[in-house]
């Protein structure tokens, strides 16, 4: 009795890799997806996502210029109070795009190719995207068209969005479970990210807070992603209460335990 043929080592190889493109693949579908539902059903499509925060923007020059000669740091409103509330805008979307992204894709996870890591994955790469563009285009604006008397450090700058962005992933994962297992959770998030503004060292800088609250919000790692945004901007400026490995394990530690929840939601789900 002979043996049953073997595949070619080229085929094997083929095989092993069918998965790798198949998720790329599905990822790529879910992404077009969010896209269509998310920008292209209302009027303006991508317009409103410059807006709403060039709008939020606008308002806290238009608060603070009133009452204030000059911005706790620099001359100029506009570029102080964007270099700390687009790095905090790009964290709270990212949080809350991934953090609903079981429920936005629950229907789709019926499919054997469609897994919640790739949900999870195509929502953040969209979100995250995006808000880096609009980013770029509103500090671009500013820096382009007004007097702002500031040095532009690009790898600290990067290294802000990519904290933010990194934040965002994780405690994004983690509220994906909890929204999964607690609907009621979605409101609650919302609620107690209203007054994060406050605590984020946007409008104030971390340090002109006085002790002890100054050591108390160190722990807000949003502190950290500010301070460093600053510095991307702000020569003169250095952040040295920022710590950036806090940061990506706060964001770690939170993703880590999601996905580890994720997994046991996903294998139950399947077994209903």
């Amino acid at each position: 009795m002979t043996d049953a043929p073997q595949q070619p080592p080229v085929l094997q190889n083929v095989h092993k890799t069918l998965p790798r493109f198949a998720s790329l693949r599905t990822i790529t579908a879910l992404v077009l997806r969010e896209m269509s539902t998310t920008y292209g059903r209302s009027p303006g499509g991508y317009i409103w996502a410059v807006l709403e925060p060039a709008l939020g923007l606008a308002l806290l020059v238009a608060l603070f210029s009133t009452g204030l000669r000059t911005p706790p740091l620099g001359t100029n409103f506009a570029i102080f109070y964007a270099s700390g509330l687009m790095p905090f805008f790009t964290f709270l979307y990212v949080t809350n795009k991934v953090g609903q992204s079981v429920n936005f894709s629950r229907q789709l996870l019926a499919y054997p190719r469609v897994t919640i890591l790739d949900a999870v994955l195509a929502r953040f790469i969209l979100t995250v995207l995006t808000q880096y563009l609009v980013s770029y285009l509103l500090i671009a604006a500013i820096l382009g068209t007004m007097e702002t008397r500031t040095v532009l450090v690009l790898p600290a700058l990067l290294s802000a969005f990519a904290m933010a962005g990194a934040l965002g992933l994780g405690i994004g994962i983690l509220n994906a479970v909890l929204v999964a297992y607690y609907p009621v959770w979605q409101m609650a998030w919302a609620v107690m990210t209203r007054p994060l503004i406050l605590i984020s060292g946007v409008i104030f800088l971390h340090d002109r807070i006085p002790q002890p609250y100054r050591d108390w919000l160190w722990w807000n790692p949003l502190v950290h992603v500010t301070g460093r945004s600053r510095t991307g901007l702000y020569y003169s400026y250095r952040g040295e209460y920022v710590s950036e490995i806090y940061v990506y394990a706060v964001a770690l530690i939170c993703g880590t335990i999601g996905l580890l929840f994720l997994r046991r939601y996903y294998r139950d789900s399947m077994e209903r």
